[in-house]
């Protein structure tokens, strides 16, 4: 093996140097190593990170369908791999703080080797500067004998020939004098220089061995990790081959089957009439005569009632509607009317009290023949006493489209919702609409069945419309309607409007199978609900506002362009409003956001919400960047605002930041140059501006601009154009204009000038200030569009505003 007592010597003696600068590139090295160890558990920590999201997206993916059960292998194995890499961080943070620990050790040691070896440069300088007054020495004898020589040879007087003689023999004297000084020297040296050597050495030995050590462990650490992950993939290979097609079948018949009778056999049974009439007792009370709006009670086979022999049964049909008479019915004063009259009475249970507006036939046979425009008119004047009813999600959905009515849609002026806040607009989500007891209803091409309250005791089914088509029937109760907040209240006017069929959320559904009412489907006949950001309804496409807010920084020098620096950054937040965190916890899986970011060639750099959004790292396109939210968190999130502010009307979430590339002063909206002129008794300033429409997408005014001016040295008096005002207790001057655009005069360009009168001058140039917003507009032209359905993009609100813009004469 190689010594450093043997290989570092030389002519010139650096070797000690040498020795002494690779003892300190040994610190240096371990410090680099840190680093090194640190950027590794910086990638592996957000390594863990994405595995830990991927594996809670997992969630997200459609648990419906046979393959659901393997998301919960792919969940737990990729769960597993994150928890793998964040044991490595940990351990790699350990290894770290070692490495720490020892570079600090080798500072010490480095401090106290330099004091001992402190005798050896002494000795290295030493003799570097002996041989070089040898050398001199050497050269200053070799000349003056030659020259002594010289002299003898041409004939020289004795005086020079002896006068070189004295020459050459101090030159003589001084050369072995510094002979000698090196040999002691080179002696002293080579001594201490080996002790050193040896020394260095050891250092260096040690220095290396410990640091294999670390490097050791650091292999071993990455070595057990990863067998660990290989343990993980085994058994996520082992998972899959137990998760057989069989497996997923029979799990997915046992969870979703419907049951494993078959339908039975039904025979034909012929009617025994005599038994039917039999037993039947005429009774008093009158028919409930309007048709298309009765169901019968129980099923669609029979009609139940609480006393059999109370109740006149007439002829009905396979569907429960009552077959059209041959003789008129029962009417009084030509009125179509309903009573609670009845002879069993105490037998019935309490009946719900309905007015309904009177039809004016020309005969009895109206009755049975109820036109559609009756139907309309009767239905609007229905009256429903309040009362609480619940409502599952599944029941709001079980009505189709075809089943919906149309309503008259007026618009009214929206609720403004204030907010002190970015996003401080008034957003169109909620419209306050007057109902009135004579509010109309048109019917769509497929009429859904109006909804009535319905009586406990016995109804008569009503007669089969002719315009209408069949439809199952089933069991009503808690028809009583009472005031939602999230559903906007029917209009009536004189005049009626052109029919526009409602939204999915507002419309008014039919009944539904099971006959189950919710707040989706109940009618808003002569209830007012009042103004709400948002209706209820799993189908329903639900509002989101957006607001890009952008900050720009710039600092101008005089009226040099190249010298102005500019940062731009923004913001990308998403309100919500309030009524949307109750579709949110009423769903465990609420649709997820998703939205692009479009025209982001400008952005050097977005950084999404890590808590609230995933983003597509995988896309190519430079113009676009595709994200969508985590709604379990942001479900979370919206709850905490709320329970913090409850009577807000929307909450407002950071979604993204971004910054944005700029191109010095072409990116800047307001250009400045300011010139000062300072004397002993005066200080003038002018100040240019400017405005850029290039920096702007699209050129927007920029208001409300301030510009502010320090001035020191005792100002005594202000001059300025146009005019300023002068604070003397913060000693700075204030210019504000109202607006600046293309439009302004002279395109936007002007100048701002002040002559100071100074007691103590002159007045030393200071930095002024300048803020301007401008609303509509951003710098970087990004924009927002929704990605999928469920949700739809009520506002998009763009402003930008300065933060610090200086300028410096």
């Amino acid at each position: 093996m190689a010594s450093f007592v043997e290989s570092f010597w030389g002519e010139r003696n650096n070797g000690f140097d040498v020795l002494y600068h690779n003892m300190k590139h040994g610190h240096l090295s371990t410090k680099d190593l840190a680093d090194f160890m640190r950027e590794r558990a910086t990638i592996e920590e957000a390594y863990s990170r994405s595995m830990t999201k991927l594996a809670k997206s997992a969630s997200n993916y459609t648990q419906l369908g046979t393959f659901a059960p393997v998301w919960d292998v792919f969940k737990i194995s990729t769960e597993k791999v994150a928890s793998c890499h964040l044991e490595l961080v940990r351990k790699l943070q350990e290894l770290i703080k070692e490495v720490q620990k020892y570079g600090d050790e080798q500072i010490k040691a480095h401090k106290k080797t330099k004091e001992e070896v402190s005798g050896t440069l002494e000795a290295v300088q030493n003799i570097q500067s002996i041989i070089q007054a040898l050398q001199k020495s050497k050269e200053n004898y070799n000349t003056k004998c030659v020259e002594q020589e010289r002299l003898k040879k041409e004939g020289a007087t004795q005086r020079e020939i002896d006068k070189a003689s004295v020459k050459s023999k101090k030159a003589t004297d001084t050369y072995k004098l510094y002979v000698e000084k090196y040999a002691a020297a080179k002696s002293d040296f080579e001594k201490k220089m080996t002790e050193t050597a040896q020394k260095f050495q050891d250092i260096e030995e040690m220095h290396l061995l410990h640091m294999k050590e670390i490097v050791e462990s650091l292999s071993n650490t990455v070595k057990e990790i990863h067998l660990q992950i290989g343990q993980v993939h085994e058994e996520f290979i082992n998972n899959m081959a137990n998760t057989t097609v069989e497996s997923l079948i029979q799990k997915f018949a046992e969870s979703k089957g419907t049951g494993k009778e078959r339908p039975g056999l039904i025979e034909f049974e012929e009617c025994n009439t005599a038994s039917a009439v039999e037993g039947i007792k005429p009774r008093k009370r009158k028919a409930f005569g309007l048709s298309g709006i009765i169901k019968k009670e129980k099923d669609a086979e029979s009609v139940e009632c609480p006393d059999a022999d109370s109740v006149n049964i007439p002829d009905v049909d396979d569907e429960g509607y009552s077959i059209k008479p041959e003789a008129s019915q029962n009417i009084k004063d030509n009125h179509f009317y309903s009573s609670s009259d009845s002879d069993s009475e105490d037998d019935e249970p309490r009946r719900f009290h309905v007015e309904i507006k009177p039809v004016q036939p020309n005969n009895s046979s109206h009755y049975a023949m109820a036109s559609l425009d009756e139907l309309k008119v009767s239905i609007g004047n229905i009256t429903l006493s309040p009362a609480i009813s619940r409502h599952s999600p599944a029941q709001m959905n079980r009505n189709s489209p075809s089943e919906e009515l149309t309503k008259s849609k007026h618009s009214a002026p929206s609720n403004e919702k204030g907010n002190s806040d970015l996003l401080a607009w008034d957003l169109p989500f909620a419209t306050s609409l007057d109902s009135s007891p004579s509010a109309s209803l048109t019917s769509s091409a497929s009429l859904a069945r109006p909804t009535t309250p319905l009586s406990v005791g016995t109804i008569v089914p009503p007669p089969r419309p002719a315009s209408r088509p069949k439809i199952s029937t089933g069991k009503l109760s808690g028809m009583n309607e009472i005031p939602r907040p999230f559903s906007p209240a029917l209009t009536s006017n004189s005049s009626p409007p052109p029919i526009a069929p409602l939204a999915r959320a507002e419309s008014i559904s039919s009944i539904s199978s099971s006959a189950s009412l919710s707040a989706a489907n109940t009618p808003t006949v002569g209830v007012s609900r009042g103004p709400s950001p948002v209706t209820l309804g799993n189908q329903d496409t639900l509002p989101v506002a957006v607001a890009f807010t952008e900050s720009v920084n710039a600092y101008f020098k005089g009226a040099d362009p190249t010298k102005c620096i500019v940062k731009i950054t923004g913001d990308m937040t998403v309100s919500f409003p309030s009524g949307i965190i109750k579709v949110f916890t009423s769903n465990p899986s609420p649709a997820v956001l998703c939205f692009r970011v479009k025209n982001t060639s400008k952005l050097e750099q977005i950084l999404p919400n890590a808590q609230l959004v995933y983003s597509d790292q995988s896309q190519s396109d430079s113009s676009t960047k595709d994200f969508w939210m985590n709604m379990q968190a942001v479900t979370v999130y919206l709850k905490k605002l709320s329970e913090q502010n409850p009577s807000a009307s929307y909450y407002n979430v950071d979604v993204l930041k971004y910054q944005v590339s700029s191109n010095g002063i072409q990116s800047t909206p307001l250009n400045l140059a300011t010139y000062w002129k300072c004397n002993a008794s005066t200080t003038d300033v002018r100040v240019d501006y400017k405005y850029n429409p290039e920096s702007m997408t699209v050129p927007s005014m920029l208001s409300n601009i301030q510009v502010v001016v320090p001035v020191d040295g005792g100002v005594t008096n202000m001059q300025s154009l146009p005019p300023a005002k002068w604070n003397a207790e913060q000693m700075k001057a204030f210019w504000k204009i109202s607006g600046i655009s293309e439009k302004s005069e002279n395109g936007g360009s002007g100048s701002l000038r002040a002559k100071f009168d100074i007691l103590e001058g002159p007045s030393k140039p200071a930095t002024l200030a300048v803020q301007f917003i401008s609303e509509g507009s951003t710098l970087s032209g990004v924009d927002v569009e929704l990605v999928g359905t469920g949700y739809r993009l009520s506002l998009v609100k763009k402003r930008f505003a300065t933060g610090r813009y200086m300028a410096d004469c």
